[in-house]
């Protein structure tokens, strides 16, 4: 049996710093927003909490969080700010390479307190040729969130042999995206990020040009062969903690906004009304069924994941339907915060769209983070296909 790694009393210690942190946090709301960057002394604050080290591996240092912990803590941070918590989700998910790499590596990579490893999704179009020793590596990769603060980047690219050409598989297809690590000074970055809501995470394009990367630092996402470490939490994917992540950040949004709401109606009275607010039976009816919708798609994630989490730690594996599931868990949290956010956004009138009050920002920040993949619904269709006896289109 596989130890549980991750203990009641280091996840109880990181959602309260995470809480301590709340105000300070939200306090520099408008200066991250205007900077597109997260302040010197909030980001030293989040590592000095080891916010950052969340999924790293024990034996590097970090804290080996098991998911539904990992999912508390982003959530209170998201109530805060969404950019900063999006930098920490984006950031951890990463940090998961950790598992990957040979520990002097990954330690070199991941070892300092204020390690930070950003990385965009794959482009087809970067391309690491297979060298002596390594790959040369030419590509662009584009939202690189948090990468103002990191020190290293990650660029998924397609393995080609020594004459350029792909390395294919049985059937033809390009087998194989390897991810490759490199100090972020040998990467151009390029300011893009003038987009209407995280503003904050400052996710820039970078690229590099015939840049020789070592194998040792490299890896490729979700291969058994690659992960060196045996912690239940490396049984679950990448993609499955970005999800994760990002659930956090969406329902952490609504939670706060449905809260300001709340505390709107009691004292708005409408231009068209002599009545509160909150004595309309259509507000009141869609209060309730937004906290319906908030405690019913938290406790989805939160279970489902510590079940997961449970059944790993006990040797278990994940199977193809389970991680189709895990993606659907997410994805549906992410979908239900928005129509929360759009509630309270509309019932707030004329109010919500001033930026001196907090709706109208939020309200940017949840429809960014719903345009991201974790949050589309075509990834429902993964789960359809399951349930209707035809193989799955999408990977898991």
């Amino acid at each position: 049996m596989l130890n549980r790694v991750s203990t009641d009393n280091s996840a109880a210690t990181l959602l309260e710093r995470a809480r301590q942190l709340q105000p300070l946090i939200e306090g520099a709301a408008d200066r991250i927003e205007k900077e597109r960057e997260i302040p010197a002394g909030v980001l030293a604050a989040l590592h000095d909490s080891r916010l950052f080290r969340m999924l790293i591996p024990r034996s590097c240092d970090g804290e080996e969080l098991e998911p539904a912990a990992f999912f508390e803590v982003m959530e209170a941070i998201a109530t805060a700010d969404a950019s900063v918590a999006w930098c920490i989700g984006q950031g951890s998910g990463v940090s998961m390479a950790a598992a990957y790499l040979k520990p002097e590596v990954a330690h070199e990579i991941f070892g300092a307190p204020d390690a930070v490893v950003a990385s965009g999704p794959p482009d087809r179009n970067s391309k690491a040729i297979v060298v002596d020793g390594g790959y040369r590596v030419t590509g662009t990769w584009t939202f690189a969130s948090g990468s103002r603060h990191a020190q290293w980047l990650g660029g998924h690219s397609t393995v080609c042999e020594r004459d350029g050409s792909p390395r294919l598989d049985a059937d033809g297809k390009p087998l194989e995206q390897r991810t490759m690590l490199f100090p972020k000074s040998s990467a151009t970055m390029t300011d893009v990020w003038q987009v209407m809501g995280l503003k904050g995470t400052g996710s820039d394009n970078y690229s590099v040009k015939d840049l020789f990367v070592p194998a040792d630092y490299t890896f490729t996402r979700e291969l058994a062969a690659d992960r060196r470490e045996s912690g239940p939490l490396y049984r679950f994917s990448i993609f499955n903690m970005f999800g994760v992540a990002f659930s956090a950040v969406a329902l952490g949004i609504a939670r706060k906004v449905l809260d300001d709401f709340i505390k709107l109606a009691k004292e708005k009275v409408p231009f068209t009304s002599t009545a509160l607010l909150r004595d309309n039976g259509q507000i009141q009816s869609q209060v309730g069924l937004s906290e319906a919708r908030l405690q019913a798609s938290r406790t989805y994630v939160l279970e489902t994941f510590r079940t997961l989490y449970a059944q790993v730690a006990a040797g278990g594996s994940l199977t193809h339907e389970q991680r189709i599931n895990n993606r659907i868990v997410t994805t549906y949290a992410i979908q239900q915060a928005r129509e929360v956010v759009n509630f309270a956004y509309h019932a707030g009138g004329a109010t919500a769209i001033f930026e001196s009050n907090p709706f109208e920002r939020r309200f940017r920040d949840l429809h960014t983070v719903t345009q991201q993949g974790q949050g589309h619904y075509s990834n429902f269709e993964a789960l359809g296909q399951t349930l209707l006896g035809t193989p799955p289109s999408r990977r898991t």
